[in-house]
């Protein structure tokens, strides 16, 4: 197997749990399927896919080929992705209050073209996803095991999987979401403090191991 077992799951774990984590792309999918429609929430969450898919080979091709000139970068790469990870995680804690954007139904209906043209640019032309993608998704390759490549595009499909699991359904059951988001504070607020201590924790585990 091309990847480290105890390291696929520990992404995969993450990967689910920052994903149901009401973020821009949640809320932004919301926002589709109410206006447009279960039909628009799909194709907007396939918009905000292609635009990670091109993400994750850009960072796999660049970062795969840097690792091999430079074996070091490896290392630099791991610990200021790890630094940026506890970053997040600290925003996520300090943003628990924040209940700006709940209210994803407003503005007129969305078209299902719309939608996907929408959720792909606002993600491809985000460069926070591109930040995060690149700090992300190294903590979880393993150079020794070798076929970085194929390493990175095996994390890519389970990303991209786990992308239409989740913000798919989202946007398919826009409405009772939206409803539930607004209902509950409470719990938003906490789903934002369990998930950035998860990434706190995850940025200081990944950055002393090895």
């Amino acid at each position: 197997m091309p990847l480290d077992p105890h390291l696929l799951a520990l992404f995969t774990v993450t990967t689910v749990i920052a994903m149901i984590t009401p973020g821009p792309d949640m809320l932004f999918i919301l926002g589709c399927g109410m206006r447009g429609g279960p039909r628009a929430g799909l194709l907007a969450t396939a918009g905000v896919a292609t635009s990670e898919a091109v993400h994750v080979a850009v960072a796999a091709a660049g970062l795969a080929a840097l690792f091999a000139a430079v074996p070091v970068a490896f290392t630099v790469v791991r610990v200021v992705g790890a630094a940026y990870l506890i970053y997040l995680g600290v925003q996520t804690i300090r943003r628990r209050k924040d209940t700006r954007g709940l209210d994803p139904a407003s503005g007129p209906r969305i078209s299902d073209r719309r939608a996907y043209l929408n959720g792909l640019l606002t993600n491809l032309l985000n460069p926070k996803m591109v930040t995060f993608t690149i700090a992300f998704l190294p903590q979880f390759i393993s150079p020794g095991l070798g076929h970085v490549w194929l390493q990175f595009a095996i994390l890519g499909v389970i990303l991209i999987v786990l992308e239409f699991i989740v913000d798919g359904t989202v946007g398919v059951l826009a409405g009772r979401i939206a409803a539930w988001l607004r209902r509950r504070q409470a719990a938003k607020r906490g789903i934002d403090v369990a998930t950035g201590g998860i990434f706190i924790g995850l940025g200081i585990k990944l950055a002393v191991e090895r």
